[in-house]
């Protein structure tokens, strides 16, 4: 496997968002068509693909690339993969409220599953980074400042809930009900999970269809900075990238306070 820094993949990030914004700021409308699954795709998403696809393979031209919207390489006939979604929170991104992000992860494969070494996310909209992975510290980057983040790990009286923008239904109103007292937070793609990485909040639940591009760069963020990510077993989320790229019901948590409260909520 070849050689590379992380901080390279810091910089694709950002070289992404980029082109992602200039079509954000664009005098033009933001002009989509529907995916196969009814979801939305702009030219921000294939800009910002071309990009990453482009650098990671002049960059690291054994390791596979899965993406939202594109793959190159096995990745069944590796130990490593990136895993990228240049693009998440597309829906936001068409209503141009600065909720949408990049993300890039660097994954290792145990049988047919796999899990995030590293990731970093990137909302152009703000500039804002977060980075971490194994043996890599969780750390948040605003303009000039870089400061090392972590989960709240105290219990607090409100318990501060992040909740999709877009998806909300009656599982995640039965589950917030049953935390007793709590604050909603409303936000859009993988901030949600940086936002309990970097504790501004405690908890984020989710009831609705993801893809593991959507939250795996986010996951390394969050575990290094000392949380999980549970399925509804109740154990650490792992990812098909291959056959069955959706995610189950997941859990981000800053501690494992409320994880009974999260399986009683799969009866």
């Amino acid at each position: 496997m070849e050689t590379f820094e992380f901080d390279d993949i810091v910089k694709l990030a950002i070289s992404a968002g980029i082109e992602i914004m200039k079509i954000h700021d664009s005098s033009e409308g933001i002009i989509y068509s529907k995916k196969d699954d009814d979801s939305p795709l702009t030219k921000a998403d294939e800009a910002a693909h071309e990009v990453i696809a482009l650098e990671l393979k002049n960059l690291t031209p054994s390791i596979p690339l899965v993406s939202e919207e594109g793959f190159h390489g096995d990745p069944m006939n590796s130990e490593y993969c990136w895993l990228v979604d240049p693009l998440d929170g597309t829906k936001e991104f068409i209503k141009r409220n600065g909720m949408f992000t990049v993300n890039i992860a660097f994954m290792q494969r145990y049988g047919r599953r796999w899990k995030p070494v590293w990731g970093v996310v990137h909302a152009p909209a703000t500039g804002k980074i977060w980075t971490g992975g194994v043996d890599y510290p969780a750390i948040k980057l605003d303009g000039d400042t870089s400061n090392p983040i972590s989960v709240q790990k105290e219990i607090p009286e409100v318990v501060k809930l992040v909740a999709s923008g877009s998806h909300r239904g009656e599982k995640d109103e039965s589950f917030a009900k049953s935390l007793g007292p709590h604050e909603l937070i409303r936000m859009g793609s993988s901030l949600k999970v940086c936002s309990v990485a970097d504790g501004s909040a405690n908890l984020y639940p989710r009831f609705g269809p993801t893809s593991c591009w959507d939250i795996a760069a986010a996951h390394a963020v969050v575990a290094a900075a000392g949380g999980s990510i549970i399925g509804p077993d109740g154990e650490e989320l792992d990812y098909d990238l291959v056959e069955h790229v959706l995610n189950p019901f997941f859990m981000v948590t800053s501690t494992d306070h409320w994880n009974q409260a999260w399986l009683r909520c799969q009866d």
